[in-house]
């Protein structure tokens, strides 16, 4: 009998087909188990960084590596972000949603008192804590909850000065918190200390000048995820108020009795420029595209304009008595200037570097701030004891509601559509917008 063996085609098999069928039905499931195993991690990576995405508002970690670490202890030894000590979770410092900041009205909801603070300025990171800052007068900087309004942390300014190459003032110094800024991205806190107190130190007064022995001083960061300091700046004498550029390069101090403008390098916390400006330079707004910065100098009628490419300065000049604090639009159209001996907020235009248009609020505004939306401004008027809130587009006064005594410090915080605003005797009040 003749045995005949057929070749087998391209593709096919002389195994029997039961065997094939089986083979190829396991290789289609084993392609579909890979394909969903494929797709729940990409959703699981997605979903992992869109939550830190959210935690650390897209920043990676501090460009400057570990960074030196502070011998202060925190004051509440309590740990921020662990059970209810952390701040309520915020999306973002400039979110707005809703009608215009100009349409709503202003309630207070609390009043905080303690006879451990007397706040010279509050200010908000945007992500769930406002900073009060209590000058010489009680040596700390204390951290709330913007949701809770619960104290979470208070920092003492006394720091190790020999872990911050601070030589020849003692083992340890105090500082004197005045204002503070924070970094965009959410990282940092940047708190200026008015004069350090320590053996030798020169105690800083408002009445100076340039080469009369007053010391220079340093501005404090602290990282907003530990809360304790962790570098120190050496900037001039008497710092006053602290700005960082959007873009996040520079950090700009004014120094009162320098009479001048520290330009510090984030990335190195070192000071590379020290600008002249004149007596008593004070508030500091900076443009959106972070090429300019306006700075009030409080001593004259005029507004420095610093340009950040080569630190050279022009003016604004007679824009009214005695400027303190400015606050700029967020499209970087009009800039707005406390005018502090006249009683009124300057309207100025930045491109043609003429006032524009000034409205009353009451005696001697101090500080401003603006809500996101650029539609109000909200001022403290400190000899009048009440804050006014006016309208941007016309310079209406809205509303004006009284406050303690001596108010001195505002902030907006926007994720809760909230106003904080300080008082020297020893408050803090916080309204929300509804």
């Amino acid at each position: 009998m003749l045995h005949c063996r057929m070749m087998s085609s391209p593709g096919s098999s002389d195994r029997p087909p039961g065997r094939r069928v089986r083979r190829a039905s396991k290789a289609r499931v084993y392609r579909r188990r890979r394909l969903f195993a494929l797709i729940v991690a990409t959703v699981v990576v997605a979903a992992l960084a869109g939550l830190l995405w959210a935690v650390f508002a897209g920043c990676g970690g501090d460009a400057q590596g570990g960074g030196e670490q502070s011998g202060v202890a925190s004051g509440s030894g309590k740990t921020p972000g662990s059970g209810d000590t952390g701040p309520t979770p915020s999306l973002s410092a400039t979110t707005w949603t809703g009608p215009p900041s100009s349409s709503l009205d202003l309630r207070l909801r609390k009043t905080i008192v303690s006879a451990d603070i007397s706040p010279k300025s509050v200010v908000s990171t945007g992500t769930g804590y406002v900073f009060a800052q209590n000058m010489m007068y009680k040596h700390t900087m204390t951290v709330y909850d913007a949701e809770t309004l619960k104290l979470i942390e208070t920092i003492p300014d006394e720091i190790d000065a020999g872990r911050f190459h601070i030589r020849g003032h003692g083992s340890t110094v105090q500082g004197a918190p005045v204002e503070a800024a924070a970094l965009p991205d959410g990282r940092f806190m940047y708190v200026s200390q008015y004069s350090m107190y320590g053996d030798g130190y020169t105690e800083g007064h408002d009445l100076c000048a340039p080469g009369d022995g007053t010391d220079g001083s340093y501005v404090y960061r602290v990282p907003l995820d530990t809360l304790k300091i962790d570098k120190v700046i050496r900037v001039g004498a008497v710092p006053k108020y602290v700005a960082v550029t959007p873009d996040q390069k520079y950090l700009l101090v004014s120094n009162w009795c320098s009479y001048s403008l520290s330009i510090v390098d984030i990335h190195t916390s070192k000071q590379i420029e020290s600008v002249s400006l004149g007596p008593y330079p004070r508030g500091i707004a900076v443009s959106p595209d972070s090429t300019t910065a306006y700075v009030a100098v409080m001593g004259s009628s005029d507004v420095a304009v610093v340009d950040l490419a080569d630190f050279s300065v022009s003016w604004i000049r007679g824009v009214g008595s005695g400027p303190r604090h400015l606050c700029m639009a967020p499209n970087g159209k009009y800039l707005y200037a406390t005018l502090n001996k006249e009683g009124v907020v300057a309207k100025i235009d930045p491109r043609t570097r003429e006032v524009v248009d000034k409205v009353a609020t009451g005696a001697q505004p101090r500080s401003m701030a603006m809500a996101p939306d650029g539609k109000s401004l909200f001022v403290v008027n400190y000899d009048s004891s009440t804050m006014s809130m006016v309208r941007t587009s016309d310079l209406k006064v809205l509303d004006t509601v009284s406050t303690d005594p001596l108010p001195i410090g505002v902030t907006y915080d926007a994720p809760t559509k909230s106003v904080w605003l300080c008082c020297y005797t020893g408050s803090i009040m916080v309204f929300r917008q509804t």
